[in-house]
């Protein structure tokens, strides 16, 4: 396994009066894609947005790139080179696609040839360029949503369930444009209740249960033990769609 881009350390994240992220050890290959997977309400979401800066850590350690960012600011995170794509999409609605695109390139103008790579993976936004982003349909929002944190270079992407809702030609767009933001080199840490999708991508899986990482390994390991699965997560891969 390559050396971690990303690890936490008994990271600890308390919402409220709620104590959500209960001691997180998670490490993310450097160059691959890994899934954190987990029954809904364990923690998968409150993981990513305390590793971008949205929640702050009570307790341990984040380390990107070889650096503590566990104090660092979201902005700083953003710079240093983690991309952030919510499970809400967080697009603005009342603006173009080109305007979203643009307002997402903070350091500078969109390069021609990362926006020929946007267009690319996909298609429809080249289509609908100048349309508001609120007139788009549900897999074109998505598309965008993920589009904007590739409108600059990214070393890490957290992305919370991409696929969620989708029609099966979306999602084949959408896994697609996984593959090759990973093979032009960036690591993914991927939220995906689509097994399928999840046995597709991923290379390495980390599963969550109440606050804590309870077993990681090769995604190929996860996906052909059903025992384990019903073990770790309740359900089988066979029968989860």
């Amino acid at each position: 396994m390559s050396e971690p881009i990303l690890q936490l350390t008994g990271v600890e994240t308390d919402i409220a009066q709620y104590h959500i992220l209960q001691g997180v050890d998670l490490a993310v290959p450097a160059g691959q894609v890994t899934m954190l997977l987990g029954r809904n309400g364990v923690g998968k979401t409150t993981t990513l947005k305390t590793i971008m800066g949205h929640w702050r850590a009570r307790a341990g350690a984040i380390r990107f790139a070889g650096e503590d960012i566990t104090a660092l600011p979201t902005p700083a995170r953003a710079r240093a080179g983690i991309g952030f794509v919510p499970e809400d999409m967080g697009i603005f609605t009342d603006l173009t696609v080109e305007e979203n695109m643009i307002l997402a390139a903070a350091s500078g103008p969109l390069e021609p040839a990362r926006l020929e790579a946007v267009f690319a993976a996909f298609p429809p936004l080249r289509t609908f360029w100048k349309s508001e982003a609120g007139n788009l349909s549900g897999g074109q929002k998505q598309m965008l949503s993920i589009a904007r944190v590739m409108a600059e270079e990214r070393r890490l992407y957290l992305i919370d369930e991409p696929t969620k809702g989708l029609a099966p030609a979306i999602v084949s767009t959408m896994a697609r444009a996984l593959r090759e933001l990973k093979a032009a080199g960036a690591s993914i840490l991927l939220v995906e209740q689509n097994f399928a999708v999840a046995r597709a991508l991923g290379d390495s899986a980390a599963v969550m249960d109440d606050g804590r990482i309870v077993w990681t390994g090769a995604m190929a390991e996860l996906a052909a033990d059903a025992a384990l699965q019903e073990r770790l997560m309740g359900l089988s891969m066979e029968t989860a769609r």
